[in-house]
């Protein structure tokens, strides 16, 4: 009943986005700035609602279908000119290495190779390494005057501080109880497939174990605080510099604090001294210090605060016999090196290079990271993103992979310095500061396959790659009305 309700809302809603992104495509990057930050807690909500299986699915595709739309628009327009809307480059080239290895191995049958994925395993992996690629490409051939520029930092900024605002009243005012009695939990384990043992039975990481109790991390809409902290990070590297923006990057830095990511505190500093070098400024090494120096004294201290959670003495004993059946280590302050965190990762990475520099040919796609666990894979490596790419497309994908974004990285910090716009250098040089943190991120987890970063990252990083003297004006002459909205 639920579903019969809700696919023909979402039909209509899809209709009407899609002709406004055919008509204007950069509609589709606005699109997907705000719904997916949305997009994990409303699947979780129509799940809890009766609508499941094929038909939440589908729900759950309205990006690939706006990412597609887009696409063909571009395409057509591109078609009709007789000719590319961008001056294809070095870049480019990689990116479109890496594409094409990425289609070779979905292709390469698994026993060849020694995996074990199923064709929608292979599928889905196919989907998490080809859609910033797709990204880039709408970027590269989208026109974004300064006007945009400066209304995308703040819709961005103003999605990031309501993320964190709504992650700070979750932690405080709702219950892990009433999450795991929402529709969370079978979205996770049922709709998803993913075999998560945390409170309630959600995944782990809603709540940081340590040896002076259990406590709830911010999770926000997007259910995780890993990616809630992604886009925190990436918020407040591109925030404007008004007098405006300050109570909202104070909201987003708060929730950046309660997601109790390290990583992301670390990824922060670091995109603070890689903004530093692009804008040639000294204020953001001050900002990184303090940074550093804040992430510290927060995670030291976020015990006296923190809202506090617990395991019921069903899960406290399931935890115990997990951590002696998988050799775990017990809870420990979140400052010393042997939390089982820190730990995890870094026995995950020391074992997916092993793997890569074992099997150099790779096991073709959907044998590593979150494909491999929702299909029931055996995993051949996990968390950094590296590794999983190396495991499925082998050592040259991976190679490719790096060149490619550390590329990308190269260029736009060589438009933060050569661009003829002030707003085009200001935005080029947060973009590559948020690339370079997320880069970063990217060795100890899967920031590469987080859908708000693959879509939104790599749309601004193609579209900022080059002054906007250098693009081919016949997509811009051809797409007259997108191109006019678009400032």
């Amino acid at each position: 009943m639920a579903a019969a309700v809700a696919l023909p809302v979402f039909a209509l809603a899809f209709v009407c986005a899609a002709v406004l992104v055919w008509r204007r495509p950069l509609a589709a990057l606005y699109a997907f700035v705000v719904g997916l930050a949305l997009h994990n807690l409303v699947m979780a909500l129509l799940y809890g609602a009766g609508v499941h299986g094929n038909a939440l699915e589908a729900i759950g595709a309205w990006k690939e279908g706006l990412l597609a739309v887009a696409l063909l628009r571009v395409a057509r327009d591109s078609w009709g000119a007789r000719r590319l809307p961008f001056r294809p480059g070095l870049v480019d080239a990689l990116a479109l290495a890496f594409g094409a290895i990425v289609v070779l191995y979905a292709l390469i049958p698994q026993s060849a190779l020694g995996g074990g994925a199923g064709t929608k395993a292979v599928l889905y992996g196919l989907r998490h390494d080809l859609v910033p690629i797709a990204a880039f490409f709408l970027g590269r051939s989208l026109v974004l005057a300064g006007r945009e520029l400066r209304r995308l930092a703040w819709t961005i900024l103003g999605v990031a501080a309501a993320a964190g605002a709504y992650g700070l009243l979750d932690d405080y005012l709702v219950s892990l109880d009433w999450w795991g009695r929402s529709g969370a939990r079978g979205y996770f384990h049922e709709q998803l497939g993913f075999d998560y043992n945390g409170p309630r039975g959600l995944p782990e990481n809603f709540a940081f174990n340590t040896s002076d109790g259990l406590f709830r991390r911010l999770v926000s809409t997007f259910l995780s605080p890993l990616a809630t902290g992604y886009l925190l990070v990436v918020a407040l590297l591109l925030a404007p510099l008004r007098r405006w923006a300050v109570p909202l990057a104070a909201v987003a830095g708060a929730g950046l604090l309660f997601t109790i990511s390290r990583s992301s505190f670390a990824a922060l500093a670091l995109g603070l001294v890689v903004l530093a070098l692009a804008r040639r400024q000294r204020w953001p090494l001050a900002a990184a210090i303090a940074t550093v120096g804040l992430g510290i004294a927060f995670t030291a201290t976020f015990t006296h605060f923190a809202p506090r959670t617990h395991f019921t003495p069903t899960e406290l004993r399931q935890q115990e016999a997990n951590a002696k059946r998988l050799g775990g280590k017990k809870a420990t302050g979140a400052l010393s090196t042997g939390e089982p965190s820190f730990h995890s990762h870094l026995v995950n990475l020391r074992d997916g290079l092993r793997t890569v520099a074992e099997h150099p040919q790779g096991y073709g796609l959907g044998n590593a990271g979150a494909t491999a666990a929702r299909f029931g894979v055996r995993l051949k490596a996990g968390e950094s993103n590296y590794t999983e790419i190396g495991v499925e497309t082998g050592l040259v994908g991976m190679v490719l992979f790096v060149a490619w974004n550390l590329a990308l990285l190269a260029a736009l910090l060589r438009a933060a310095w050569t661009a003829a716009d002030e707003t085009k250098r200001r935005a080029a040089a947060g973009v590559a500061a948020c690339l370079a943190a997320v880069l970063a991120l990217a060795i100890q987890t899967d920031a590469y396959g987080v859908p708000w970063l693959g879509y939104c990252l790599w749309w601004l990083g193609g579209a900022l790659l080059v002054p906007l003297a250098l693009r081919v004006p016949a997509l811009a002459t051809r797409a007259e009305p997108s191109v006019r909205a678009q400032g």
